[in-house]
């Protein structure tokens, strides 16, 4: 890459504290970020916690690349860890720079970004197909035949706590519930729910 001193809009340094939310995800790039020190965490962020952690780098190093390159929105969230001294380059300015590179090296670093996106897809699917098997696990093993022969949960305890006990948040939880619903593997409102499809409920508590 072109050094960092080559960079206008990197010549004055941001401090910021631990806990911050650098990148969110889905959000559109409107700079890249430099990382000069500190450490910063890959995941997914709900009710404003890291639940999923999925990575971890230090600085010195280039944070967010990949989504400019690709043009794609942030595929995870990005939360200082540390401390960190880090710096904003303007979009214009790196897209110049990227674009002065050779050739070769300019495929190389596409093709590490393209890369990049291919395994974080695939590492938030899986969570997400983990936490749709958890729900479908819990609501069969909960499940009780109705009176006219169908099978129905009651949700006894609160949504949260439900969420607890499957090492979900409850955000996850609701999200996993309407996914669920609008596939018509569950119906109903308030407490009980009905399950109209138990054969394709097993198969998602096996993914």
């Amino acid at each position: 890459m072109v050094p960092l001193s080559s960079f206008h809009s990197a010549n004055l340094p941001e401090i910021v504290q631990a806990g911050r939310v650098l990148r969110e995800r889905s959000q559109r790039p409107d700079s890249v970020i430099y990382l000069d020190s500190g450490r910063v965490l890959f995941g997914l962020l709900e009710s404003g916690q890291l639940r999923h952690q999925l990575g971890m780098v230090e600085g010195p190093v280039w944070l967010d690349v990949a989504p400019v390159l690709m043009e794609q929105p942030y595929p995870l969230d990005i939360v200082a860890d540390t401390q960190v001294s880090l710096r904003r380059i303007t979009l214009v300015e790196f897209r110049q720079a990227y674009a002065a590179l050779n050739p070769e090296t300019q495929t190389l670093i596409r093709d590490m970004a393209a890369g990049y996106f291919q395994q974080t897809e695939l590492a938030v699917s899986r969570l997400a197909q983990d936490a749709e098997a958890r729900c479908a696990q819990w609501l069969l093993r909960h499940a009780a035949p109705a009176a006219d022969g169908s099978l129905q949960v009651t949700l006894q305890q609160r949504k949260r706590l439900i969420a607890a006990q499957l090492g979900i948040a409850p955000e996850t939880f609701s999200r996993v519930l309407r996914h669920l619903r609008e596939h018509g593997l569950i119906a109903g409102t308030g407490n009980v729910l009905s399950l109209p499809q138990p054969t394709a409920l097993q198969n998602v508590a096996r993914c």
